[in-house]
């Protein structure tokens, strides 16, 4: 059995801020989370068409702020002026999109860790690894405990990987294809992020028994959060900020 790495990471990982309880991936979002004791989230970074490493999960503006067409093919001039918070609820109307920087000063100011999924705009899956990484590495400069980069884009990993070595990566999927595991550890990361679905004692064996630890999106329920920590897995991402207590 391969030796695990220390984990600085705790269990409990807050989705896109604070789930569906205020608009994801904006500073309110984790806010809010971090009003429920959450000390880690999660976030989606992708790239204006100017280079800019923004937090949005679409490739699309429409569903999340008052904006049309692809995201990364605006500029951060144009994208920063979009409201991404009324779509949500009027209480966080006028609410902007985030840069990555953004979202890094606030956690680092606050001692909150964090786990970047690289989200890149169809077409820019490498270019989007390199970026993000880099600009990881520099906000984190001298930080405690680095960001963990996730991505289901085994390119994008591979973009963060040659650009950023030291920093942690995580294979995220949502079936277990063939050659996965491989995959994952060619790419030297520390974690596997999957369906919670997928996890059963065979699967985190083989994952512990690789040396990578096991988490798991996105957990709503208390029966399945129950299941996961019975089986040993090692983090839970999850919405409701508001059912599960980050202490447990």
């Amino acid at each position: 059995m391969a030796e695990r790495s220390p984990w600085p990471y705790p269990r409990w990982v807050a989705h896109r801020g604070a789930g569906k309880l205020a608009p994801e991936n904006t500073l309110a979002a984790f806010r809010f989370g971090a009003s429920h004791g959450y000390r880690m989230f999660e976030c989606d970074a992708k790239l204006s068409a100017d280079g800019v490493p923004f937090l949005m999960h679409d490739a699309t503006l429409e569903r999340t702020t008052n904006g049309h067409g692809v995201g990364g093919e605006q500029p951060w001039s144009a994208l920063s002026q979009l409201d991404a918070g009324g779509w949500h609820s009027r209480s966080f109307a006028g609410e902007p999109l985030p840069t990555l920087e953004n979202l890094a000063r606030f956690c680092l100011a606050n001692d909150y860790l964090l786990n970047i999924e690289i989200k890149p705009t169809p077409g820019t899956e490498r270019e989007t690894g390199e970026v993000v990484a880099r600009e990881a590495a520099r906000l984190w400069q001298g930080a405690a405990t680095p960001p963990l980069l996730t991505s289901f884009q085994v390119d994008s990993l591979q973009g963060a990987a040659a650009t950023q070595p030291e920093l942690p990566r995580g294979l995220l999927l949502d079936t277990l294809w063939n050659g996965w595991l491989e995959t994952a550890l060619d790419l030297d990361c520390k974690a596997i992020v999957c369906n919670h679905a997928l996890w059963n004692t065979a699967t985190v064996e083989q994952v512990h028994g690789a040396g990578l630890r096991s988490l798991s999106y996105t957990v709503n329920d208390d029966w399945a959060a129950q299941r996961l920590i019975a089986l040993g897995t090692d983090g839970i991402i999850t919405d409701r900020v508001d059912l599960f207590s980050p202490a447990g």
